[in-house]
Parts: structure tokens; C-alpha cells; sequence
């Protein structure tokens, strides 16, 4: 196990939401452990420029500058999270489960495309695309919902408003438990 990195000074603001560790804490604010550096720093980022909204995160964000930003960005991705045996898309051919289906081999009769496909195996994420394993039902509940009310964007071509454009509001519901089941 490694050493327990100390908290940056330009982090701790974030921690009294996300936690001193980035565990999150619900509802305040998200699990930041176990994103990667990148996808932190593009978010942050984007709150910056105003092309992600959130009333509380838009004056937060703007709290780090410069080098700032990449440290906070590696302090938390470098946070532990609980280790999942990843689920691999293609371990089985019929899923009797609508929302497993979904997770991991999408409904291209909608031309939604696998979750797995851009989030990695059982939603671990990776560079661009973020974790989803263990983060808060609620969060990704109101992320997709955000998506789908075009209140978030972000990302290239709008992957994620039309994906979710495509869920029913149960869909939402079951996907977010699914990953936040996934510990």
C-alpha cells in the first residue's frame, strides 16, 4: 500500500464537499477518487469558461489557477477506491436483466451504444471518460438528467445529450443504481 499523499493546500476547499479523501459526500458533492487526472482538470476547466453549470461549482472552480488546477486534479485521481473485478463486456451474449443489457451491450435498435463502451469495464473510466463504478446514485441520476435537459455539455459532439436523451426516466433510475452498486 502506498504512502498517503497530504492534501494540497489548493485541494482543501474541495474536500469540505467531495471529501478530504474525494470519497464525496452525499448530496454535497461527488466521488472525485478514482477519476483520472485528466477528466478532473477538463471539468474544472469547463466550469472555468461557464460551459458547465453548476451554481456552487462555477465560483469554486475559479478558486484554482495555474498549477493549481493539475494539483488538485492528481491529489484526488491518486485517491484509493474500493478495487472491482471488472464484469467484461462480452462475458456473455444474453442478458436477461434490461438495465445489465444496457450497461453492456446498449439497444442499438435506439442506437445507444454500450455504457462499458466509452466508461471501460464495469465503469471504471479512464482518461476522458469518468468512473462510474461507486459514484453516488444521485449524481448520475442528475448528470444524465442534465444531459438530457441539455444543461450539461462538454463533451465531444455531444455524446452524452444524445445518449441520454434516449433513456426513460427508469432507465436513468436503474443505471444510476447499477453503478452505484458496483463497489
Amino acid at each position: 500500500m502506498a504512502e498517503p499523499v497530504a492534501m494540497p493546500p489548493s485541494a482543501q476547499l474541495c474536500g469540505s464537499c467531495h471529501g478530504p479523501t474525494g470519497q464525496g459526500v452525499e448530496p454535497l458533492g461527488p466521488r472525485l477518487a478514482g477519476l483520472s487526472a485528466e477528466y478532473i482538470s477538463q471539468q474544472i476547466k469547463l466550469f472555468q469558461t461557464g460551459k458547465r453549470q453548476n451554481a456552487t461549482m462555477a465560483p469554486m472552480s475559479m478558486t484554482l489557477q495555474g498549477d493549481a488546477i493539475e494539483q488538485v486534479a492528481q491529489y484526488f485521481s491518486s485517491q484509493e477506491v474500493a478495487l472491482v473485478t471488472p464484469h467484461l463486456r462480452g462475458e456473455s451474449a444474453v442478458y436477461a436483466n434490461p438495465t445489465i443489457k444496457l450497461v453492456y451491450q446498449g439497444d442499438w435498435d435506439r442506437l445507444i451504444p454500450a455504457c462499458v463502451t466509452c466508461h471501460g469495464p464495469s465503469g471504471l473510466g479512464g482518461g476522458q471518460f469518468p468512473r462510474l463504478a461507486g459514484q453516488q446514485a444521485s449524481y448520475i441520476k442528475t448528470q444524465l438528467l442534465a444531459w438530457q435537459a441539455e444543461t450539461r455539455s462538454g463533451d465531444a459532439d455531444n455524446m452524452m445529450g444524445n445518449i441520454a436523451k434516449k433513456l426513460t426516466v427508469k432507465e436513468i433510475d436503474e443505471l444510476a443504481k447499477y453503478f452505484a452498486e458496483i463497489k
